[in-house]
């Protein structure tokens, strides 16, 4: 690249000279100063000139007209900050540029019209795109080019049936016996009789959901006729495996395989430690065996402040184990806390409610703190406070209970139901009545599960956590009422009277101390068979070699 400057002779001092480059364009050289020392020349756009232009020349029309554009845009702002001098013909101008700027962008802008994702094809061209893929097994394998038959396939007159086709059916949810064996494929004749002989050891609606049936159906007697049924094998109850097998000569016959099955309760102890919870399964309890355990205790003990980490938890429950191998856990059986070495609460099952009764009531009555309403923690307590709706201080004449949405709220103690329904702003309430002027009222419900004149017992649910009424949030207002006036619901006793009479006294010792001589983890130990009785020989051959074997 060459430069050349305007003129031959060299500038004086100075004085500015414009260097033009071979693209036509001229640009300033560097400025020399009266001492001779040269300063990088400041450019700038106004000193660029075109081909043709001269510094001192007049400007080109183009140049002119772009100048004066530009003089206009400086002196008449036409992108002002709209939140100063709002009102103002600069305000004005402003708002018009955006108006006009976002008018141009929404009439540019693409229309919302469907867009078709994809041509659909027609059938001939679906099955051609189809003969050209390959299509895992799973899924039928149909795909590739069908072809015609060639004159070398010959139709076949008929095909051999299966000798015999093994099946696996589940008796769904609310199916039935009979309709699960129709959809097998079973003939009506043997329906009947299948249904016949396997009502005569358990009753077919009693077969729980879920249940897996092992069939084998054998040849046809006829083309086009149902398979007949050779055998059936299904596990009717925990303790009896049921097979339907036919035998040799057509009939259909019932099998009986009981099954042994040990039903020692398991007892789990251990020490409370910092959660009552936690330390029950790191025994090994059950989930639900804990949270029943649990309430029948909180209603005589309170789960927050009465329990040490030093007492022992004492839990048995129903269980049963098969020589298959299979474990069903059942109810809570007995439900025990030692303190100090001493018995502290001692809750049996006993009656056909299967309500866990406490050894007290074999004594005269005495008094019996309530349960928790429901399963939370305390959000308010009885007294005085601001409210947090009105916004200013009154009496709280009960205790909140801050739980989830839908909790169930359980009665804290056996009465009758003297109030269900909208009750002002305790929205959906229910009021009992313990008897001797003690009354328990539960407020805010989302729903109600009793009606006026119900008789309830104690841990019964009778509604859910809501926040009906005047209600911030989900949570229960418990309250209580002693002679018509509201009292700390906090450590509230109820009388608890005898409820095992004289006659089941001895019973219901006798089963108690069943459970307390119950060893922790007896039932986890192996199933032994019973010893084989011994069998007579009567053959002096069957006793030579006996005595030879031994």
């Amino acid at each position: 690249m060459r430069l050349s400057t305007g003129s031959e002779e060299p500038a004086p001092r100075g004085a500015a000279a414009f260097v033009r480059w071979e693209t036509g364009i001229l640009f300033k050289a560097l400025d020399r100063t009266e001492e001779g020392t040269a300063h990088v020349a400041a450019l700038s756009h106004d000193q660029v000139l075109k081909d043709g232009g001269s510094p001192a020349g007049k400007p080109s029309r183009r140049a002119r007209w772009k100048q004066g554009i530009e003089r206009w845009c400086h002196e008449f702002e036409i992108a002002p900050d709209l939140a100063c001098d709002i009102g103002s013909r600069r305000w004005f101008r402003g708002l018009a540029t955006m108006l006009g700027l976002g008018a141009a962008a929404f009439a540019m802008g693409p229309d919302f019209s469907a867009v078709e994702a994809a041509t659909p094809l027609a059938s001939r061209s679906r099955d051609e795109f189809r003969s050209q893929t390959i299509s895992p097994l799973a899924l039928g394998a149909d795909s590739g080019r069908h072809m015609g038959a060639s004159p070398l396939v010959r139709p076949l007159a008929n095909v051999p049936d299966r000798p015999s086709i093994q099946l696996v059916s589940t008796l769904g949810q609310g199916d039935s016996f009979g309709r699960m064996l129709e959809r097998v494929g079973v003939g009506g004749a043997d329906l009947a009789q299948i249904t016949q002989l396997v009502s005569q050891a358990v009753p077919v609606d009693e077969l729980a959901s879920g249940t897996r049936f092992d069939i084998t159906m054998g040849r046809r007697s006829a083309p086009g006729a149902p398979r007949a049924l050779d055998s059936m094998d299904f596990r009717a109850r925990f303790d009896l495996d049921l097979s339907v097998e036919r035998s040799p000569g057509g009939g259909l016959a019932l099998v009986r395989h009981p099954i042994r099955v040990d039903e020692t309760p398991l007892r789990i102890r251990g020490t409370v430690g910092s959660s009552l919870y936690r330390s029950a399964r790191n025994a090994g309890a059950p989930v639900g065996a804990i949270q029943s355990y649990l309430r029948a205790i909180d209603k005589y003990l309170s789960l927050e402040s009465d329990i040490a980490a030093q007492d022992q938890f004492d839990i048995v429950v129903a269980y049963k184990r098969s020589a298959k191998g299979e474990r069903e856990v059942g109810d809570l059986l007995y439900a025990g806390l030692d303190h100090g070495g001493k018995p502290r609460v001692q809750l049996l099952r006993w009656g056909k409610q299967g309500e866990m009764i406490a050894s007290s009531a074999l004594t005269q009555a005495q008094g019996a703190p309530g349960g928790m309403p429901v399963a939370g923690h305390m959000t308010s307590p009885y007294g005085k406070r601001r409210h947090p709706i009105l916004g200013f201080v009154r009496m709280h004449a009960g205790i909140d209970y801050g739980a989830r949405y839908g909790s169930p709220i359980y009665a804290v103690a056996d009465g009758v139901v003297n109030f269900a329904g909208r009750h002002g702003g305790h929205g959906n309430y229910v009021r009992l009545s313990h008897g001797g002027g003690l009354d328990t009222g539960y407020g805010h419900m989302s729903r109600i599960a009793v009606s006026r004149g119900t008789r309830v017992r104690a841990g019964q649910v009778i509604g859910y956590v809501g926040s009906t009424g005047l209600s911030t949030g989900p949570h229960l207002h418990f309250e209580a009422y002693r002679g018509g006036q509201t009292i700390n619901p906090a450590g509230l006793r109820f009388i608890a009277r005898p409820q095992i009479d004289g006659k089941e006294k001895d019973a219901f010792r006798a089963r108690l101390n069943a459970m307390l001589g119950v060893q922790p983890g007896e039932a986890l130990g192996t199933i032994t068979a019973p010893a084989a009785a011994p069998v007579a020989v009567g053959r002096e051959i069957d006793r030579l070699a006996q005595g030879a074997a031994e």
